[in-house]
């Protein structure tokens, strides 16, 4: 029972964001026979999709403005989520002239191999692929990829190359409380449960339904999540540790990421941790303002953008891809550096 209650509040910290060494994701899925695998050759985009170079299918949405595009936006959405995640950020961004994209990455919402683990490399290789397609077909255009908690630890790893992918073609990033919650962060009794359960019983489920962990503010937005079909409720446990085995490289990322970002946190952030956040700040490569950016928001919660001050938090996205010298129009963003005085918990 001991295990089992480790093993749910795991599953509860992860399911919307959701020892030292380097990390290898053993959990990488092979390539299926389902028929929404077609056959391999060149990415590319079609309508409603985007095709991985080995076939697979991603479903993909658009919110595209009337005018000309000002910024291209490539969103990647968190665990157990999809692609309807980034419906609000996608209208309001639509009306300025961003044009904003986004797939089910592989194992969620109508993507393929639901449920399962795709691999740390592998959706960090569609990400590039896709980063790259948008690229051509917005030619001078900047593009931002925008991550989501578990999205934003596919962006760290991939920009930084230690997930062994190709590199995105990207003019910056925003990572919304990336998942940076790794076995490093655990305890030995947590890391301990995870990986016998793994070891044992790697298709058992859990809900973490017990749990009162509050992602959002928003209940009614979490309540319908809870009755959206496409949103996955159980999780398998090696679905689970391929996570883990993500977050913890990418808080190991860090030192390597070294790119123009905008990164924002909230302060009743209940799934990832202040800890390995501000471990992962701290960890960052030297740069000034003009290249990195820390909003921190007191009211605001792990599903930042979709939070009742959710709108404030999609204007400051929209004006730093607009104007990425600007200050934030909310006025949350601070100096690196002066992140730990104003938030002890970062």
């Amino acid at each position: 029972m001991r295990m089992r209650r480790i093993l749910a509040w795991t599953l509860a910290i992860l399911l919307t964001g959701c020892a030292g060494e380097a990390v290898t994701d053993m959990h990488e899925t092979q390539p299926s026979s389902d028929t929404s695998h077609q056959a391999a050759g060149l990415p590319r985009l079609e309508d409603g999709a985007f095709i991985a170079d080995d076939g697979a299918r991603l479903p993909m949405r658009a919110w595209l403005p009337a005018g000309p595009v000002k910024a291209v936006a490539l969103a990647l959405h968190g665990f157990n989520d999809y692609s309807n995640a980034f419906q609000d950020q996608g209208a309001a961004w639509e009306k300025a002239g961003i044009a904003t994209y986004a797939y089910d990455q592989r194992g969620f919402g109508w993507a393929p191999e639901r449920g399962r683990w795709a691999g740390t490399r592998r959706m960090a290789q569609d990400m590039a692929e896709a980063s790259r397609l948008l690229k051509a077909r917005y030619p001078g255009v900047p593009l931002y990829i925008v991550g989501e908690s578990m999205g934003g630890a596919v962006a760290i790893v991939g920009a930084s190359g230690t997930a062994g992918a190709d590199k995105p073609a990207a003019d910056g990033y925003i990572l919304m409380a990336p998942a940076v919650w790794g076995r490093t962060s655990m305890n030995v009794f947590e890391r301990m449960a995870l990986w016998i359960t793994d070891s044992l019983a790697p298709g058992w489920t859990l809900t973490g339904q017990s749990l009162r962990i509050l992602a959002s503010d928003n209940i009614e937005m979490l309540r319908e999540l809870g009755r959206d079909p496409l949103v996955i409720k159980s999780t398998r446990v090696d679905t689970i540790a391929g996570l883990v085995d993500l977050m913890s490289l990418a808080l190991q990322s860090g030192p390597r990421f070294d790119q123009k970002m905008l990164l924002l946190y909230g302060a009743h952030d209940e799934l990832i941790p202040a800890a390995p956040m501000r471990e992962f700040v701290q960890s960052l490569p030297p740069a000034g303002t003009d290249r990195r950016r820390i909003a921190y928001y007191p009211n605001g919660y792990h599903m930042l953008a979709r939070d009742l001050e959710g709108s404030l938090v999609i204007a400051d996205m929209q004006s730093w891809m607009l104007h990425p010298k600007a200050p934030l129009p909310s006025g949350m963003d601070v100096e690196p550096p002066l992140a730990a005085a104003r938030n002890p918990g970062i």
